[in-house]
């Protein structure tokens, strides 16, 4: 599912909401994320997962096509943990 998709499923399940309107909800909700996510803060939605980030130390890399050492810098990427609910929901036996 892309965003586009989402914010559609939402607009239908809310015939009272515009679809503008949920696109504007939907996009505040990620830039808050993604600012927390940013500031270094963990993010939880009960139920669904936490996000939160890990660094990754610097390293030695290698060009896929030459085959040549590169340097990797240090860097910080996201992470995601599912939520307890999930995981149960997704591994119940299909009917």
């Amino acid at each position: 599912m892309i965003k586009s998709e989402l914010v559609q499923k939402i607009a239908e399940a809310n015939p009272h909401l515009y679809q503008r309107d949920v696109e504007h909800i939907v996009d505040a909700m990620l830039d808050e994320i993604t600012g927390a996510l940013a500031r270094g803060d963990r993010v939880e939605l009960r139920g669904f997962g936490a996000f939160s980030t890990k660094a990754r130390p610097a390293r030695l890399g290698r060009n896929p096509r030459t085959g040549a050492q590169v340097k990797v810098a240090e860097k910080v990427v996201p992470y995601f943990k599912t939520g307890k609910e999930m995981r149960e929901r997704l591994n119940r036996p299909r009917r």
